[in-house]
């Protein structure tokens, strides 16, 4: 059984910064044999890709709206993967979802339940 659990949402005024942290476990899952990655599905939208990071934390994409604000890392020792959103807009609001994809194939293996970034004008 894998686990992904999100904490660090909340709400923010536009300009604002907020951490999103990204726990993983399970007997059978090695942390680092997966890519990790950030979505976010805001209301009425469908899920859209924000970010990932590969195994060793030296390669990382991200979403074209995002470039410039949002950091993704990720912590091996503590099995954690990280988004740090900087100068947050309206329109980063969503529902934000952490994933873990195993390299094999084109969908991510297992999801998070999701935590809720709101933010204001």
């Amino acid at each position: 059984q894998v686990q992904l659990v999100e904490s660090g949402g909340g709400a923010v005024q536009a300009g604002g910064s907020l951490r999103l942290s990204c726990a993983a476990s399970g007997r059978t899952f090695t942390f680092t044999s997966y890519k990790m990655g950030w979505f976010r599905q805001a209301p009425g939208k469908e899920r859209e890709f924000v970010a990932n990071i590969d195994w060793s934390g030296r390669t990382a994409y991200y979403v074209d709206s995002v470039k410039g604000r949002f950091t993704i890392s990720r912590d091996n020792a503590k099995n954690t993967v990280y988004l740090q959103m900087n100068d947050l807009k309206p329109e980063d609001t969503a529902v934000y979802y952490c994933a873990a994809h195993d390299g094999l194939g084109k969908k991510y293996d297992y999801w998070g339940q999701g935590t809720q970034v709101t933010v204001s004008s």
